[in-house]
C-alpha cells in the first residue's frame, strides 16, 4: 500500500471508535431523552385569588389580604406567597382558565385522574395511560405515587392506585401511605425495594426460574417478561439506587425544605433522572409547629380546621404557601440545572380552586369549594415559559375568555409527553381514545 492509500492515525481512532460504540451506540447518542413527568396534586384546592390570579382591585371581602407581586415577565402578577416562583415566571405557564360543575373533593379528583368531566369508577386514569403508551425504558417503575391521599374527602383508591383497564402491571408503586410516612421524617427509608430475610436476592432468581419451569404454555402473552422485571427491580441496584434520598447533599435537602412536599419532589427529580416516567406527588406541606395531625387535605381551607386560610397552621396559606413556592422552585432549578426541564413535564393542579367571597367556618375564617374557575401552573415539558392562557372575570369567579375542561387539560398532559390524546386505549383498539380534549397548543 502506497503512502498515500494509507489511512491516516486519525482516520484509525474514527474508525476504532466507531467499532468500539458500534451503530447503536451512535444513534442511541443523538437520541432526544424521553420525556416524564412531575404531577403535584394541590389536594383540596388552592386559592386562585390568593396565589396565581390576584383581584388587587376586588372588594376587601373578596381579594383577601395578600398583595400581588411583579414577576420576571412583565405585566404578569402573582399572590405575594410566592415570590421563589415569581422569579422564575419565565419557567412555567399559568392557566387561569380552568373549570367545571362538580364542588365535591372525591368526585372532582375522580375527574382530575381520569381527566373526564363524567368518569366511571373503572375510568382508566390518566397515569396508567402514560405507561402503558410510553414505558419506562429503563429497569425502574414506571410510575410511583408519593403520599396517599387521605381523609375524608379522598377518592376511592380503585380510582389511583390500580393500572384501571390495563390491569396492575400498570398499577403506580405506592410511598407513603400515612401521614407519618414521609420522606421528611429524619432516618426514613423506603422499605419497598426489601425482601424479607428468608428471601435474600439469590432466592428470588430461584423462585423466578422456577416459575419459569412450571408456567403454563398459554399463560398471557407477556406475563414472563413482567415477572422478570418484578424480580429486576428487587434485586437490581438501579431502582434501589433511585429511591435512596439520603445520597443527597444536606445543602439540597435543605433547598428543597424538610418537609413532606420538598422531600418528595426532590425524590420525584431522582427518579425521572433514573427513567422512571411518572411521578405523581401529593402536596402535603405536613404540619405547624404546635400543629396536631388532622389530614393531608392541605389546600382545603375552609377555616374548618379552626385555622384561618390566611393563618400560619397546617391549613393556613401562611404556612403552607410558601413551602410549596419554595420546594417548586428548587425542582424547576434542579431539573434545569440537570438538563432535564426540557423532558420533564412539571404540573401543578389541585382538584379545584376557592369561592371568592370569605366564609367563616369552625371558628375560623376561609373559602369553599370553587369549581367554575381556577388555576394550574405548567412547566418544562416543551411548555412555553413565561406564558399565560385564559382569563377569569374581574373577581376570579367565572372563565372570562378561553375555558379548560378536564378533557382540555388531560390531552394537554398527553400531548406535552409525545402520546397523541387520540391514541385508542380499549382493548379493540378503536372506540375509546385516551382523551376528548384538544391540547392546547398555544401553551407550546
Amino acid at each position: 500500500m502506497s503512502p498515500a492509500a494509507r489511512p491516516s492515525r486519525r482516520q484509525l481512532l474514527v474508525a476504532g471508535a466507531i467499532g468500539w460504540l458500534g451503530l447503536p451506540g451512535l444513534l442511541r447518542a443523538g437520541t432526544p431523552r424521553e420525556k416524564s413527568c412531575i404531577f403535584i396534586y394541590q389536594y383540596g384546592g388552592l386559592s386562585q385569588l390568593d396565589s396565581w390570579d390576584p383581584k388587587p382591585n376586588a372588594p376587601e371581602d373578596l381579594r383577601g389580604p395578600y398583595k400581588p407581586i411583579p414577576t420576571a415577565v412583565p405585566g404578569f402578577r402573582v399572590g405575594e406567597l410566592m415570590p421563589q416562583l415569581a422569579r422564575r415566571a419565565d419557567k412555567f405557564a399559568v392557566i387561569r382558565s380552568m373549570s367545571h360543575t362538580q364542588p365535591i373533593h372525591d368526585i372532582a379528583n375522580r375527574m382530575l385522574l381520569a381527566g373526564r368531566s363524567k368518569p366511571e369508577m373503572s375510568a382508566t386514569p390518566v397515569g396508567a395511560m402514560i405507561t402503558k403508551l410510553k414505558p419506562p425504558s429503563a429497569n425502574v417503575p414506571g410510575h410511583v405515587w408519593l403520599q396517599k391521599f387521605g381523609g375524608g374527602a379522598m377518592p376511592p383508591e380503585t380510582t389511583y392506585v390500580t393500572g384501571g383497564t390495563f390491569g396492575p402491571s400498570q398499577a403506580p408503586l405506592v410511598i407513603g401511605t400515612s401521614h407519618d410516612d414521609n420522606l421528611a421524617i429524619p432516618g426514613y427509608r423506603v422499605r419497598a425495594f426489601e425482601t424479607a430475610s428468608e428471601l435474600a436476592q439469590e432466592r428470588v432468581r430461584d423462585r423466578l426460574k422456577l416459575l419459569n419451569e412450571v408456567q403454563p404454555p398459554r399463560s398471557p402473552a407477556g406475563m414472563d417478561r413482567f415477572h422478570q422485571r418484578a424480580a429486576d427491580l428487587l434485586t437490581g441496584p438501579k431502582a434501589r439506587a433511585a429511591f435512596d434520598i439520603d445520597r443527597e447533599p444536606v445543602a439540597v435537602r435543605d433547598r428543597y425544605g424538610r418537609n413532606p412536599l420538598g422531600q418528595h419532589l426532590l425524590l420525584a427529580r431522582r427518579l425521572v433522572e433514573a427513567g422512571v416516567r411518572l411521578v405523581s406527588v401529593v402536596a402535603w406541606t405536613g404540619l405547624a409547629p404546635g400543629d396536631k395531625f388532622m389530614s393531608i387535605e392541605t389546600w382545603d381551607m375552609h377555616g374548618n380546621a379552626g385555622i384561618s386560610i390566611f393563618g400560619n397552621g397546617w391549613n393556613g396559606l401562611g404556612f403552607a404557601l410558601p413551602r410549596c413556592d419554595v420546594a417548586v422552585s428548587a425542582l424547576l432549578d434542579d431539573l434545569e440545572i440537570r438538563g432535564l426541564l426540557d423532558s420533564t413535564l412539571v404540573v401543578l393542579v389541585g382538584e379545584f380552586g376557592r369561592t371568592p367571597r370569605i366564609s367563616r367556618g369552625a371558628g375560623a375564617i376561609g373559602r369553599d369549594h370553587w369549581p367554575n374557575c381556577y388555576s394550574a401552573m405548567l412547566a418544562g415539558g416543551g411548555v412555553r415559559g413565561g406564558s399565560v392562557y385564559g382569563a377569569s372575570d374581574r373577581t376570579a369567579a367565572y372563565v372570562k375568555d378561553r375555558p379548560v375542561s378536564p378533557e382540555d387539560f388531560a390531552a394537554t398532559v398527553l400531548h406535552a409527553l409525545d402520546i397523541p390524546p387520540d391514541t385508542r386505549i380499549s382493548p379493540d383498539g378503536f372506540t375509546v381514545p385516551a382523551s376528548t380534549g384538544a391540547p392546547l397548543f398555544d401553551l407550546f
